[in-house]
């Protein structure tokens, strides 16, 4: 059973995207201006505390109460300085302070604080009605007790200020998110939605459009496949229109053949035994043409497919391929076809011997058919690095360079007018290419200009047998 997903469009993830992006940096400000900034400043405060009372400290005895004044007025603190016959009092005025103004409070605080028995000691003060916060801190001396008192609440204000700003700034946030996502998401939809349709057009078979860049990497690279594809597509449409054609052709001609003779063995030649003969045996040739013609067609499907038997097993070459030379022994004394044979006494490899086979008779055919004046064709065996490399040559005309890559589709012609085979099939190459690639064996082709074309595949060398 297909569960079918939910789909949305860019505009909407684009938008939705941004939305939470927006508040997510505006949750972290919130948190960073408004929580975290409160426990900064108390460390801080609690920082410059401990540097006040190391100045105390480093205070000489003389020079204290100068000191005591400077430091409070420098940083914004009041201090009081209790002694055993006097209390001074220095910056108490301080907005905030409550230092020397009987507050209970702190009364209490200097108290425990004088009954400890540490020289330095802090007390962090909360006053629960006004939520008040702040540190007052003790250091002993030989003469007596500065208490150091310090507010926490100087960035109260501040903190109104900033979350009223980030309000604000939250409302513009989200407003400006949406803009952007409108102008990014129509920016990127709109080509994919033109490569969409473009698309759409090429499956329909409109094989003439072109997918156009726009400057986004990604989309570029959608843009260069599509047009790759298209470009692949258009050959493979040409092919396909080649193949209906030439297939058309080869069995036309040979259906041709057998119903002229056919109907002049009826009309004319059924009273003559040797013309019955002769134009009987003309039949059964066409009709053996054509059956070759459809076991290509179909052999060469069925290993596409992967459908076909696949056999390995280890067996000479050279006999195999001499055996083949014999079989056109016919053509060699009809036609005068010339076989220059350069192989060792011996060449072993591991393969499927049914279709090597297939694959040098499909060689030997393809230089048959486009083979020079000369009708000579040249099979070698050559032996290197532990390979064999296997050449089939022919002195035809050459295959032009940039048609070298496509030689191996089916039914391709090195001339556009298509011809008859003076043996085997158009599809002969196409069946190559499959074999040796089911066998993974390099393969290649080479060809000179008016001097002829070889075509080869290489293969391991197996040791000789004993």
């Amino acid at each position: 059973m297909n569960i079918k997903k939910k789909t949305t469009s860019i505009n909407f993830k684009v938008l939705f995207y941004l939305i939470v992006f927006s508040v997510s940096i505006l949750l972290l400000l919130w948190f960073f201006q408004i929580i975290y900034l409160a426990v900064s400043y108390e460390h801080y405060q609690v920082k410059n505390m401990n540097k006040i009372a190391s100045s105390i400290e480093n205070s000489s005895a003389d020079k204290l109460n100068e000191n005591l004044e400077k430091i409070a007025y420098e940083n914004e603190v009041c201090i009081e300085y209790i002694t055993s016959t006097e209390s001074i009092s220095f910056n108490t005025r301080m907005i905030g302070c409550e230092l020397g103004r009987d507050n209970q409070a702190i009364l209490k605080a200097q108290t425990e604080l004088i009954k400890s028995s540490r020289q330095t000691e802090a007390i962090r003060l909360v006053n629960q009605e006004f939520k008040a916060k702040a540190y007052l801190y003790k250091i002993a001396n030989e003469n007596g007790y500065v208490f150091v008192y310090s507010t926490l609440e100087d960035i109260s204000g501040a903190s109104v200020v900033l979350k009223g700003q980030l309000i604000y700034l939250t409302i513009i946030a989200i407003i400006f998110a949406c803009a952007i996502s409108y102008f990014l998401s129509h920016k990127i939809t709109k080509p994919i939605l033109d490569i969409a349709k473009k698309a759409k057009k090429l499956g329909y078979g409109n094989h003439d459009i072109q997918f156009e860049q726009n400057g986004i990497l990604e989309i570029d690279e959608l843009a260069e496949s599509l047009n790759n594809a298209q470009k692949e597509l258009s050959k493979t449409d040409e092919l396909r229109r080649d193949l209906m054609a030439n297939v058309s052709h080869d069995l036309k001609t040979p259906l041709t053949m057998i119903k002229a003779y056919a109907e002049m063995i009826r009309d004319i030649s059924y009273k003559n035994d040797q013309k019955r003969e002769e134009h009987l045996n003309i039949i059964i040739s066409e009709t053996d043409r054509l059956n070759i013609l459809v076991n290509d067609i179909l052999n060469l499907s069925k290993m596409q497919a992967d459908a076909d038997s696949f056999k390995k097993e280890t067996f000479d070459l050279t006999r195999e391929i001499k055996e083949i030379i014999k079989k056109y022994e016919i053509i060699k004394e009809t036609e005068n076809y010339k076989f220059n044979i350069e192989m060792p006494e011996r060449a072993y490899i591991t393969a499927d011997k049914n279709k090597i086979n297939q694959v040098i008779y499909n060689l030997i055919n393809n230089a048959i058919n486009y083979t020079g004046d000369d009708l000579t064709i040249t099979v070698r065996i050559i032996e290197e690095r532990g390979k064999y490399s296997i050449e089939i040559s022919d002195t035809g005309k050459g295959i032009k360079k940039e048609e070298l890559d496509v030689i191996w589709d089916k039914y391709y012609k090195n001339e556009k007018n298509h011809k008859r085979n003076v043996v085997g099939t158009g599809i002969g190459l196409s069946i190559v290419k499959t074999i040796l690639e089911l066998h993974n064996f390099e393969y290649g082709v080479r060809s000179i200009k008016n001097k002829g074309t070889t075509f080869y595949f290489k293969t391991k060398k197996i040791k000789k047998r004993k």
